[in-house]
């Protein structure tokens, strides 16, 4: 390992109402910290109530994710799952609450696509309270599922209209090298590693086109496992101290944790 502590910034430690109780809790923690895991962003059930979520289900889902800052508050780090579509007054009160309780990012699914204009409002919010966006990102350009479903291409087009605010595009295994060249010359766009089987070489080309600096190691945990996960990092063709920024540093830095 190039370093003993990893950040995973893509989780779902509760999927689909599973993993909620506190010795479900318990040895999720245990486990990813054998495995040298420090910290762990919550994003939420985020389609246990469908793509669409009312704002009671929002708040239903964000106080799932408030539950387990209380019991491991120097583990897990929670974003707050927001619906754009309900407007920006719900969006708002919604928001403050998470932030409130200690949230530090926005999580976005598939209620719309990126490039919306109702995105607007949370933009500015991000911006103004500095915390970053992780937008839920695919590869669909030319498919009906588009309309909700953010191509690589939609979330880029989110960084750059909204350059003051820091966007995570998530799953580099789901956009694959299109979405890295559309990741270019948009220095506050990072990408995470989350999602599918490994694919050969496809890390080492992140690296090559971006840097190692906006790559964030993440796994999409329970969908995915853990150690698969992490050795596509660490088995990865790139010098040790990039295997460090992305599985560590970055995040890190990111989240103001020092």
């Amino acid at each position: 390992m190039p370093s003993n502590k990893i950040i995973d910034v893509h989780a779902h430690p509760i999927f689909f109402g599973k993993g909620s109780s506190k010795p479900e809790v318990d040895k999720l923690v245990s486990y990813s910290k054998s495995l040298g895991i420090d910290k762990m962003v919550c994003l939420g059930d985020v389609l246990v109530h469908g793509p669409s979520p009312s704002a009671k289900q929002l708040t239903a889902i964000n106080e799932q994710t408030r539950q387990l800052l209380t019991w491991y508050p120097d583990f897990f780090i929670g974003f707050c799952y927001l619906n754009p579509t309900l407007g920006e007054k719900r969006l708002r009160a919604e928001l403050d609450r998470c932030l409130n309780a200690g949230f530090q990012g926005i999580k976005l699914e598939i209620a719309n696509n990126a490039r919306d204009p109702i995105m607007k409002p949370l933009m500015r919010a991000a911006a103004h309270y500095q915390i970053p966006v992780l937008q839920h990102t695919w590869d669909t350009l030319g498919k009906p599922m588009r309309r909700t479903h953010s191509d690589p291409r939609d979330t880029c087009l989110l960084a750059h209209r909204f350059p003051d605010t820091k966007v995570i595009m998530a799953h580099l295994y789901g956009f694959g090298m299109r979405g890295v060249l559309e990741a270019q010359n948009l220095p506050n766009l990072y990408i995470d590693t989350s999602s599918c089987l490994p694919f050969a070489g496809l890390l080492e080309y992140a690296v090559e086109k971006l840097g190692p600096e906006r790559i964030l190691y993440g796994s999409d945990i329970p969908i995915r496992e853990l150690g698969q996960c992490i050795g596509r990092i660490t088995g990865s063709d790139i010098p040790a101290a990039a295997k460090t920024q992305i599985l560590y540093s970055n995040a890190n830095t990111l989240f103001n944790l020092a």
